[in-house]
């Protein structure tokens, strides 16, 4: 976890089209961004901080998400998400994540996530789908 220390950053941007609209993901019934793809922007804003800062084999899942979606953004704007990491307790990270488009905020919240040994982490998925006859 060499570079893995509070302070770090990332960001990532989606535009409002259709496919990622509350109608189409299923979360509502207008053509606004979807709550689902906005929690999802915020997830990738926290893997694109740690990009190129764990070590060889180690990856990272989100465990937790607790955001407030503030304001819709229409089709054709960009919406673009901000992670700031804020702690790190062993392999759990906690990042502060916001959102915005170009007329202001949209979003806020905290976002956890865990650092895993990928090799380890696929093993015990696929022992749990053959366990389950899959």
């Amino acid at each position: 976890m060499n570079g893995v220390q509070p302070g770090i950053a990332g960001e990532a941007k989606m535009t409002v089209a259709v496919g990622n609209t509350a109608i189409e993901v299923g979360s509502g019934s207008v053509p606004v961004f979807a709550t689902p793809m906005l929690v999802a922007l915020m997830e990738n804003a926290a893997i694109n901080a740690l990009a190129g800062r764990l070590a060889e084999g180690m990856s990272s899942v989100g465990t937790k998400v607790e955001v407030a979606h503030t304001a819709a953004t229409p089709l054709g704007m960009t919406v673009t998400a901000r992670a700031e990491l804020l702690e790190v307790e062993g392999k759990r990270l906690l990042f502060k994540v916001t959102a915005e488009d170009e007329a202001g905020p949209v979003g806020e919240g905290r976002h956890e996530r865990f650092i895993i040994d990928l090799a380890r982490f696929l093993d015990r998925v696929e022992t749990k789908k053959r366990s389950h006859g899959f």
